[in-house]
């Protein structure tokens, strides 16, 4: 061996173990490689195979029995294809995400966790997580939701017609009928009994109903004078919905309110009570309403988000100092439609703003001016006028409708959206299986 090595050389025999050692890692080691190529952005191997361990992890825990692995690995694959566009679409269209927006969302995953900082990062830790790519995923899913609202929300027009047409319907009657939660007390009579046994059933219900306004507990007297099948239960009929009862019944609970009684009333089984011990759903509903200005900032290519935030962080101020709210709003706002009034967006109506603006709007006391607050159309600040309460039963009942109608065709639209960018992306997949062979795949 020292004969070989000083013909050799020494330095070239470090360099041959050298090779030798590089060609050893070489096999050992996994080298990443690209799965796919989303038009300007690849999927990498690595990537793929992270997720595909993140959610064989849920499945195991849902204690599910997993999909065969080329099958999950196909739609896994085809997950991080969409996000890929959708991200890439985030990029042109100037989509960014604030430190402190997503320090908010942060917090809010660490809330409905229920643990301690330490605690989170812990998890974080046993999930191969470390706290920077933590935030870099958060944030992706940030600018992936904003994206898919925005897209999505102007494909969707609820008009009134679809309102009208859904109440009109029968899923439309049964999801508007209140639901009651009612006690039933039956006194017996047959439908041939003699005048003076219909008489006696009457006074008897008569006297039962009063009693039960003088203050009587209901469901004592329906176990000792019932004869209904859940006399023995207090007569409780539990939850129902309007519609669910019959004709009698639900024309008996017009005009009731929440601890009345009804006057009796007869069927071929005899005389009937009913009390309303609960209620859900449909009726009067006194709304607060909120009167309100505000002023928006969209984030672009020349206003950054940290930018736009600390813009009207200044506004807020000097709105403050010298009330000057309404010309702040017609000179720098940027919502077209209420610009031109001052930013004055009128009396709200619930459901009628995004979440965020909601709840700046209900944390917000008459006179105030709120902090900077994120949402998918941009940075705003509002100042809240007034609050008053108006019966708004019918105009709720249709904002309700609308939001439901909206909320089914989001989920839709939402899918045929994707659909749609997957179809018009250049997507290349490179993914090779071992039982399939190398075969690659153009799209």
């Amino acid at each position: 061996m020292q004969n070989f090595m000083s013909k050799l050389g020494l330095s070239s025999v470090l360099a041959a173990y050298a090779l030798i050692a590089s060609t050893v890692t070489a096999q050992v080691q996994t080298l990443d490689r690209v799965v796919a190529v989303v038009d300007e952005d690849v999927v990498m191997a690595s990537e793929l195979a992270q997720r595909i361990n993140t959610i064989a992890s849920q499945i195991q825990a849902q204690q599910v029995q997993a999909p065969p692995i080329d099958i999950l690995r196909r739609q896994v694959l085809e997950q991080l294809i969409i996000e890929r566009l959708q991200l890439q679409m985030a990029s042109r269209a100037g989509v960014t995400i604030s430190e402190s927006e997503l320090d908010q969302a942060i917090a809010r995953v660490q809330q409905n966790a229920s643990v301690s900082p330490e605690e989170f990062r812990q998890r974080l830790r046993a999930d191969g997580m470390t706290v920077k790519s933590f935030r870099q995923q958060i944030r992706q899913e940030l600018m992936i939701r904003r994206v898919e609202q925005g897209s999505v929300n102007r494909r969707i027009q609820i008009t009134d017609q679809d309102i009208d047409n859904f109440l009109r319907s029968k899923e439309g009657e049964f999801w508007k009928s209140p639901q009651y939660e009612l006690g039933h007390i039956l006194i017996p009579i047959s439908s041939s009994a003699p005048a003076s046994e219909v008489t006696q059933a009457r006074e008897k219900a008569e006297d039962l109903s009063q009693q039960v306004r003088g203050g009587a507990d209901f469901r004592r007297l329906a176990i000792a004078n019932s004869a209904g099948q859940n006399a023995l239960a207090g007569g409780d009929l539990g939850w129902r919905k309007t519609v669910e009862l019959p004709t009698l019944f639900a024309d008996a609970l017009n005009g009731l309110k929440v601890g009345d009684v009804s006057e009796p009333f007869r069927s071929d089984a005899g005389f009937h009570l009913l009390k309303i011990h609960a209620q859900k759903g449909a009726s009067e509903q006194l709304v607060e309403q909120t009167k309100v200005r505000h002023i928006l900032l969209k984030p672009s290519a020349i206003l950054s988000d940290d930018e736009a935030y600390n813009k009207l962080v200044a506004m807020r101020e000097e709105a403050m100092d010298s009330d000057n709210f309404s010309e702040l709003a017609r000179e720098n706002s940027e919502d077209i439609g209420s610009m031109l009034s001052g930013g004055d967006l009128g009396w709200s109506m619930p459901g009628q703003f995004v979440p965020e603006f909601t709840q700046a709007m209900k944390t917000t006391s008459i006179g105030e001016i709120s902090l900077p607050f994120r949402s998918q159309f941009g940075w705003h600040i509002l100042k809240v006028e007034d609050r008053r309460k108006q019966d708004m039963t019918d105009q709720y009942i249709r904002n309700q409708a609308a939001s439901l109608l909206r909320n089914r065709r989001y989920e839709e639209e939402l899918q045929n959206w994707r659909r749609e960018i997957r179809d018009q992306a250049y997507v290349e997949i490179k993914l090779t299986e071992e039982k399939e062979g190398s075969a690659d795949e153009a799209q």
